[in-house]
């Protein structure tokens, strides 16, 4: 998993509260350019960070997963470039 730190941290952070977001909304909140944004979601769906929900398949809507709340806490051990990152998330979720 290769995330992009700040930015990456601070969607998940944005995220967090446990209401659905989209790009637009989360680019004006981080201050951060909305392409960017859009490029950044899709990634952290692959690593199951977040999900895309509904109502509409395609609504852009995104939410923080059980496994991207782990993430979150344990931004520190990311940060610090500990060698068994992901493997110390996949613990935690069991």
């Amino acid at each position: 998993m290769r995330l992009a730190v700040p930015t990456d941290f601070e969607i998940l952070d944005a995220l967090a509260d446990g209401k659905r977001n989209n790009a637009v909304n989360l680019s004006h909140e981080l201050d951060k350019d909305r392409a960017y944004i859009n490029t950044r979601l899709p990634m952290l769906a692959d690593y199951g960070l977040v999900e895309r929900v509904g109502p509409a398949p395609n609504s852009g809507l995104y939410e923080i997963t059980k496994k991207g709340q782990i993430v979150l806490d344990h931004r520190d051990v990311y940060e610090r470039d500990e060698d068994d990152f992901e493997g110390r998330v996949e613990a935690a979720l069991e």
